[in-house]
């Protein structure tokens, strides 16, 4: 099961119902942040979130409305008690930014480890989660990131069997050990079928809609995706700024065949949003707007 909790919709500057762009999900012990908006402290706060566990912060670009709660953050980690090292993921320049704002936050109790992007897309595996990073059009270096949890295969008995491998050994292999015993090697292959559907959760902020993103986006139980502008005549508005408006993300959701769209990073001018909606469910129907401590819990599919 894969939690997933919004907790800044605001893009730019924060309101008094909107902190700015944070997402934060959980899954077996281990809590993920993309991005670190001013007030995501707070948000955790109301939503009831632990600062603890998080064990890995994901940044889309270094705007100060995706990273400006971050000395703050790491702070109040550390007064949390925390030890374990904390993984941080983001474009070129990463370590760069991060220890000028720790500027404010100079002792921490905790190891900082950075993994900075600089390829189109970039895969790595953290804390369960496997990440992909994919780059998007925004007028600074920005990507977005889509997060797996894979699931293994059923355990097969009669592969097991046919196979003479001591039921001794079902479970550590089930568990994805490879044995060695009696001069002879038994890896999990051997006893699981194919994989099975696993979850998946796309998140793209701060970028022109592109085939990148549909790639990336592709087959999500969940896309949650910038909406800046919903108004029509800010089309050209959303083009020279590189943002996108809600029927855009809307046609990016429909083309990636995404179960659910949630669109989120709204711009500061915008007024009655549900207003728009009829039009982009008219593009892509399983879309709805994103709000502040808006969660849903993704369990794996039943066979």
């Amino acid at each position: 099961m894969l939690d997933v909790c919004l907790l800044g919709t605001a893009g730019m500057m924060p309101l008094p119902h909107r902190w700015l762009t944070a997402m934060l999900t959980r899954y077996n012990g281990c809590s993920l942040l993309i991005d670190c908006g001013e007030g995501t402290q707070i948000a955790m706060k109301e939503q009831g979130l632990s600062f603890k566990p998080v064990d890995v912060i994901c940044f889309t670009h270094y705007h100060a409305d995706h990273i400006s709660g971050l000395p703050g953050f790491l702070l109040t980690m550390g007064n949390a008690e925390r030890t374990g090292p904390l993984d941080m993921i983001g474009p070129k320049g990463l370590a760069r930014v991060v220890g000028a704002l720790r500027t404010i936050a100079p002792e921490l109790p905790f190891e900082i480890r950075y993994h900075e992007l600089t390829e189109p897309a970039e895969d790595i595996s953290l804390s369960g989660y496997q990440i992909h990073a994919f780059r998007v059009n925004h007028n600074v270096p920005c990507y977005g990131y889509s997060l797996s949890i894979p699931r293994k295969g059923k355990f097969d008995v009669a592969r097991a069997n046919g196979q003479q491998i001591p039921k001794r050994l079902w479970n550590r292999l089930q568990h994805g050990h490879t044995i060695e015993e009696g001069g002879k090697v038994y890896t999990p292959d051997m006893v699981l079928g194919p994989p099975r559907k696993g979850i998946k959760v796309t998140y793209c902020t701060d970028s022109r809609p592109t085939e990148g993103i549909v790639k990336a986006a592709q087959g999500s139980d969940l896309f949650i995706c910038e909406g800046m502008y919903a108004e029509k005549e800010k089309q050209e508005k959303a083009r020279q700024y590189k943002h996108m408006t809600f029927y855009e993300a809307a046609k990016l959701a429909k083309d990636a065949a995404v179960k659910e769209l949630w669109l989120t990073h709204f711009s500061p001018s915008l007024v009655g949003a549900e207003s728009y909606m009829p039009q982009v469910r008219q593009i892509f129907g399983a879309s709805s707007l994103g709000f502040d401590g808006r969660a849903v819990e993704l369990d794996f599919e039943e066979e």
